[in-house]
């Protein structure tokens, strides 16, 4: 029972295995890299040869990064083009919008209207009052603010930025309710 575990493999017909090849030498001044997961490097042999379509992994990943990169280069430019066509929408707004406003400041009928799934309200006159409701008039958002403006500014303003136009009463259109518009509450 004193045999090794080696000679008893060999005594069971199990040949011992060839010696590995002697490594190559190491030029001096550059040290030989280390082996990867106890598997000799190949040096001097070609790489297996390669298909037409095969294309390694670090080429599709630098691949991949640039169009990431391009995709996300492409998006940024088109959110600043939005941006700045928001803003030239804004301010040609703003230029037409500005001094058209007849809000007057002793108004104390309030009109509610919805806008973005709220109802809101301005205040006009009792003069003001028939005229937006008729059509001659209309509101129009502009900075947060509702501004009472002529139905010519009105839609001018639309044709600008459709959101600006948020009330502009048809006279000729059939009710949607039984309640009257003019119903002050």
């Amino acid at each position: 029972m004193s045999d090794s575990l080696r000679d008893q493999l060999l005594k069971a017909g199990f040949k011992p295995a060839p010696k590995a090849e002697a490594k190559p030498q190491q030029r001096p001044g550059k040290p030989q890299p280390p082996h990867k997961h106890g598997k000799p490097q190949t040096q001097g042999k070609p790489a297996a040869p390669r298909e037409k379509g095969d294309i390694d992994l670090a080429k599709a990943y630098a691949i991949r990064g640039q169009q990431e990169r391009d995709a996300k280069a492409r998006e940024q430019r088109e959110a600043e083009q939005r941006a700045k066509e928001k803003r030239e929408r804004r301010n040609k707004l703003a230029t037409l919008l500005n001094g058209a406003g007849q809000n007057a400041a002793d108004a104390d009928i309030p009109r509610h209207f919805p806008h973005h799934n709220k109802i809101r309200r301005i205040y006009v006159t009792g003069e003001q009052l028939p005229r937006l409701n008729g059509g001659e008039l209309a509101v129009a958002q502009l900075a947060g603010r509702y501004l009472l403006v002529t139905r010519e500014v009105a839609l001018a303003a639309q044709a600008i930025d459709p959101e600006s136009l948020v009330l502009l009463c048809d006279p000729h259109a059939p009710a949607e309710d039984d309640v009257p518009a003019d119903l002050v509450w």
